[in-house]
């Protein structure tokens, strides 16, 4: 019997504060990208819910910060197979400004573990989710991985050893 293949919208958030990527560690709960792997803040958006409205939901319950400002800046196409599922997943991202105050994860039975702001310098592209290494193309725009000393990891929407020829 072959997998099934479910598709996802979900909203993203892109903050940064001082040359530093607030990031979430995903959980086993995890439903489409590993587990371990840092990811945005944001996740899946419900029937019937705005982008908006879901991304200030998650990122309230990852990082228990409230959403003060929100600008689309781009979507990206993903695929990846995790616990027999074949996922379609469109990303919406977001540059976001916060509310001041300590990250820390106010659902801890969710697909988040832990959250922390990063310094973008030196991030290890092999510890980052594919949605995490575009959003660093999309800061202050593309190439800026480079710049940034991130290394590893793809950048294409998929994780090494997914997608088309995997």
């Amino acid at each position: 019997m072959g997998s099934q293949v479910r598709s996802r919208v979900s909203a993203y958030a892109i903050a940064t504060v001082r040359e530093q990527l607030l990031l979430t560690r995903l959980s086993a709960a995890s439903p489409v990208f590993e587990p371990g792997l840092w990811h945005l803040p944001g996740g899946g958006i419900d029937p019937g819910e705005q982008p908006r409205e879901a991304l200030e939901r998650e990122l309230y319950e990852e990082t228990g910060l409230g959403l003060l400002g929100a600008r689309l800046v781009d979507a990206r196409a993903y695929t990846a197979h995790r616990l027999g599922i074949d996922w379609n997943l469109v990303g919406l991202f977001y540059r976001v400004e916060l509310r001041p105050g300590p990250p820390t994860v106010t659902r801890a039975d969710d697909s988040t573990s832990a959250v922390a702001w990063m310094p973008l310098a030196g991030l290890d592209g092999s510890t980052l989710s594919p949605a995490t290494i575009d959003a660093l193309g999309m800061i202050d725009g593309l190439g800026m991985i480079d710049a940034l000393g991130v290394t590893g990891g793809r950048g294409d929407g998929q994780l090494p050893g997914t997608g088309p020829g995997r």
